[in-house]
């Protein structure tokens, strides 16, 4: 009896091991259609704008990802956009999702998109006071920021600092905390990417670009658009111009400043959101308030958001200018009660 179980055990093993990088998932997952490869393609540049907003290294936000939502098949990416799987915890007012976690039906934070996710990622770990010490940590020393997350309790699995690096190191993910982007990456990891495509009449469709040599071939009118709010925006990425983006989202010279709420000289930065249309006077249903953290100002919060700054202001009673301290709650859908 022994002798037959055997090959049957090793083919259960074997099946285990090629799913995704071999890492078991933290959070219970379905059969992976999507490869990491395909999972670093689709947020890179979600996790490189929020190294730049945080501190916290692209790479190890991706390698989160990567394992926490079985390169974003779980139960909890695939039903509640929750790549980091992050539970509702006192503090939480959205959407929530039950679960069976550590015990049955635990409530889990829910978005409405997956983008959502990593921001909330990012922001827990800004706001828990025990990871605070982390962010003295420098973001290209992905190791110390592995072994450091093991220390603050993110995770009860021991090994789970070397699966973080191991993920980031077999799939070259450090590339992203230097500030470089797909066109700089090894071919194995931009060998295609899906992007959203504007055409002129202002359609917009999926496609998959093939790159070569690490140069995508897209020609000049095709550019990664985002949406938040209802509103299309993007990351702006090393090598972007003004007259490079207006030409190619047909925009006049005023509206980039316009719909961002900047200066007319302002400068691009890679990892800035800038929006192409004109941002909205609350945020999303669902979204009622925000909780800052220490460097939150109202701009950033308006951005974020996709909330005319003004508005933002008008809605939290507050003079144009000031700014937030850290755990003040911003209320983003309609002016703040007087207790």
């Amino acid at each position: 009896m022994r002798n037959r179980l055997f090959p049957v055990l090793c083919l259960i093993l074997l099946s285990f091991l090629y799913s995704c990088k071999a890492y078991k998932p933290l959070v219970s997952s379905s059969t992976p259609d999507q490869s990491v490869q395909d999972y670093v393609n689709l947020y890179w540049d979600l996790a490189v704008s929020e190294m730049k907003r945080t501190g916290i290294p692209a790479s190890i936000t991706l390698a989160q990802g990567i394992i926490e939502s079985d390169c974003g098949h779980s139960t909890l990416a695939r039903e509640a956009n929750n790549h980091f799987g992050i539970k509702c915890h006192d503090n939480w007012t959205g959407p929530t999702f039950t679960h069976n976690d550590n015990k049955r039906n635990e409530c889990f934070r829910k978005y409405s998109r997956a983008a959502e996710s990593f921001y909330d990622h990012s922001d827990f770990l800004k706001s828990v006071s025990r990871y605070s010490f982390l962010f003295s940590l420098n973001s290209t020393d992905y190791k110390a920021w592995a072994h450091g997350l093991k220390k603050a309790g993110y995770a009860t699995n021991p090994d789970y600092p070397n699966m973080l690096i191991r993920t980031i190191e077999e799939n070259n993910l450090w590339n992203f905390d230097r500030g470089y982007i797909a066109a700089n990456l090894p071919p194995h990891i931009t060998d295609t990417v899906k992007v959203r495509v504007i055409n002129h009449s202002g359609d917009s469709t999926k496609k998959t670009i093939k790159f070569s040599n690490g140069n995508p071939a897209v020609s000049a009118h095709l550019q990664r658009v985002l949406e938040n709010n209802r509103i299309q925006y993007i990351i702006v990425k090393d090598g972007d111009t003004r007259e490079k983006l207006e030409n190619e989202f047909q925009l006049l010279r005023w509206e980039l400043s316009k719909y961002n709420e900047l200066k007319n000289d302002f400068q691009l930065i890679p990892g800035q959101i800038l929006y192409i249309q004109p941002k909205r006077d609350k945020a999303e249903p669902g979204k009622e308030y925000y909780n800052t953290v220490e460097g939150d100002t109202m701009y950033l919060i308006s951005q974020r958001f996709g909330i005319k700054l003004k508005r933002l202001y008008e809605m939290n009673r507050m003079d144009e200018g000031t700014e937030p301290e850290g755990g003040k709650k911003i209320w983003l859908r309609s002016i703040k009660p007087v207790y």
